[in-house]
């Protein structure tokens, strides 16, 4: 490494933490990024934001800001607008695709608009509303649309158990998606620059890849090589990459997708700043293309170029 190279970034901001509910994910993966950074030579500084963060950022000698804030506030276009305002680059996405990337309703109404494949989907803002839900058929995945993480998301396999999952979303959002579930493979594609990185294929045996499944169980397998045909292993990281562009998303991220019994894909979300822990999706895939951790964080620091 050119031991003048971290000099080009100045001294960097390190956003971690936060008061969404992902702040324990954000805290753990920052940690690691952090580590990461200062092996590399950068000058960095971890800033767990409070209300004062602006005012840390504008006078504490900041060049550009390294975003692993998880949730609203973080991942949503919120700080991202804020750091235009400074006028401080930042890694990752910024407004429009923050935005659109944290509002699972209107991503899907971007990616139906524009002729992508998605799952059928309501919006559910009122219990009347649950009448939509049931049209599109059993069994449903309830989620709320601002919330990352797997955070208050059930599987809906009956009429009678529809309204306790759209009230447990509730819990997190006064918006609440209802998405016709999808049987099959569940994959996911990160995104580095304007590359897909090798697709991985999740199992659990829990009904989906939630919570625990992602962050605590022993029972999760993650194949990467995914296992699939070339062809459709490289037609797939395509759409994932189009998915990602068409939401103005850009610099890193992550699209997660199913592929049903026909072989025929469904775009689900993207996460524009996904989690850095040991069990993070990302750094798995970047490892199955040759980039090790650190490498891995330098290239995202370097999406602050950009800007």
């Amino acid at each position: 490494m050119n031991l003048d190279a971290p000099k080009r970034f100045g001294k960097v901001a390190l956003l971690l933490g936060g008061r969404a509910a992902e702040r324990e994910v954000s805290l753990k993966g920052g940690q690691a990024v952090f580590a990461a950074l200062k092996r590399r030579g950068v000058v960095v500084e971890a800033i767990d934001p409070d209300e004062t963060v602006l005012e840390q950022l504008r006078t504490g000698g900041f060049d550009r800001v390294f975003i692993m804030l998880h949730g609203r506030g973080g991942e949503d276009g919120q700080i991202q607008g804020a750091l235009e305002t400074l006028g401080l680059p930042y890694t990752g996405s910024g407004v429009l695709g923050s935005a659109l990337g944290m509002d699972k309703y209107r991503c899907k109404l971007i990616w139906a608009g524009c002729g992508l494949p998605t799952p059928e989907f309501a919006l559910l803002r009122e219990e009347s509303d649950l009448d939509q839900a049931a049209a599109l058929g059993f069994p449903l995945m309830i989620k709320p649309v601002h919330e990352g993480s797997s955070i208050g998301m059930s599987k809906v396999d009956t009429p009678e158990a529809l309204a306790a999952a759209w009230q447990l979303a509730m819990r997190y959002d006064t918006w609440v998606l209802a998405e016709r579930w999808i049987q099959g493979m569940e994959l996911t594609c990160a995104i580095l620059g304007k590359e897909a990185l090798p697709l991985i294929r999740l199992e659990t045996p829990h009904a989906f890849y939630d919570y625990d499944a992602k962050y605590h169980a022993t029972t999760t397998c993650y194949h990467c090589p995914s296992g699939l045909p070339e062809d459709q292993e490289s037609s797939l990281r395509t759409l994932a990459l189009r998915a990602f562009t068409a939401i103005g998303a850009s610099g890193w991220g992550r699209v997660d997708l199913m592929l049903d019994g026909s072989g025929q894909p469904y775009l689900l979300e993207v996460n524009t700043v996904p989690g850095m822990t040991d069990h993070s999706l990302v750094p798995m895939a970047a490892r199955a293309a040759g980039i090790d951790f650190d490498e891995l964080v330098w290239r995202i620091l370097e999406t602050s170029l950009s800007l």
